[in-house]
């Protein structure tokens, strides 16, 4: 089976009441992590790269290594870029046979977002690839994305429909509470998902698939390894699972995670070098790391998506 596009994915996803998992990429053993998880349990995925990853692990390799993951599983696997900032990036993912894209103009003022966006969809549907806009800005820090708590937004339920209208989006990435990062809520904050802008938005697109950002729930488990074996990260707290969960049940289609991937990641290494401080083969301590990713992203599956048996 090839790459394929979201479509069909979204489609199910929608009248099935579930979401698929958009995992953040960086190298072989986290897709190896993933798609092992997205095998046993039967599930379709979107593997996503940053530009930061396409540049850290080489556009070419990364390519290669999702199209192995695609022949290993024969799972529905869709390769798609993470907040690409500009045509050219976009352009140049497509060209490198990514069947997905999104383009973030949530930084712009409202007209010149449509632009952009118009032109990466005119672009990307002449080659048949699908593009994920974006409405609203989270806060937090990811990659390249940096937004503080102050310029964070809402979106406004009022211009999605226009948005979709003018620039042919084919999802919709929306900001209702969410935030990038692992550094989500502080101790004694209470998370809350803004399921009154979620609930409107998909009146006024029906059937339509949106999709959260920032959606990890920090899993608590992975920093308190962290901080047991030398780390210094500040209790934080996530996305609760539940809410997640509520919100698959609704419009969203598509749930990004990639904060509760690194957290996992650094904790089984940090304690396996903790318990064998004599070992110097990336075999041993990144074969516990893939492992770690496996057990992650099985639960997401199982616990917040809702889409094992779906692929």
């Amino acid at each position: 089976m090839p790459l394929v596009t979201s479509t069909e994915m979204f489609k199910k996803a929608y009248e099935g009441g579930y979401a698929i998992g958009a995992f953040n990429v960086n190298n072989m053993e986290i897709i190896q992590g993933i798609t092992e998880a997205g095998k046993e349990l039967n599930a379709p995925l979107i593997l996503q790269v940053s530009s930061g990853a396409r540049k850290y692990a080489n556009r070419t390799y990364l390519k290669k290594l999702v199209e192995a993951a695609v022949i290993e599983t024969g799972l529905p696997i869709v390769l798609h870029l993470d907040h690409g900032d500009s045509f050219e990036l976009c352009q140049s993912c497509i060209e490198d046979g990514f069947t997905s894209v999104m383009i973030d103009g949530s930084h712009l003022p409202y007209e010149e977002n449509i632009k952009l966006t118009r032109q990466v969809v005119e672009y990307a549907h002449s080659k048949g690839v699908v593009v994920e806009g974006e409405l609203g800005r989270l806060a937090g820090i990811e990659d390249k994305v940096n937004v503080s708590a102050e310029d964070a937004s809402y979106t406004r339920p009022e211009e999605v429909q226009d948005f979709v209208t003018r620039t042919g989006v084919d999802s919709l990435a929306i900001a209702i509470g969410t935030s990038h990062g692992a550094y989500k809520f502080k101790p004694g904050q209470k998370p809350q998902l803004r399921f009154d802008i979620l609930k409107e938005v998909s009146q006024r697109l029906p059937g339509f698939p949106i999709v959260l950002h920032g959606a990890s729930s920090v899993m608590p488990e992975y920093v308190k390894i962290i901080n047991e074996f030398g780390g210094k990260m500040p209790d934080a707290i996530g996305i609760p699972e539940d809410m997640l969960r509520q919100a698959a049940s609704m419009a969203v289609c598509k749930i990004n995670i990639d904060s509760d991937l690194r957290l996992a990641m650094t904790a089984s290494i940090r304690k396996h070098f903790a318990e064998h401080p004599d070992h110097f083969d990336p075999r041993q301590y990144l074969g516990d790391a893939r492992s770690n990713i496996k057990a992650v992203v099985e639960h997401k599956i199982k616990e917040v998506l809702g889409c094992a048996d779906k692929a």
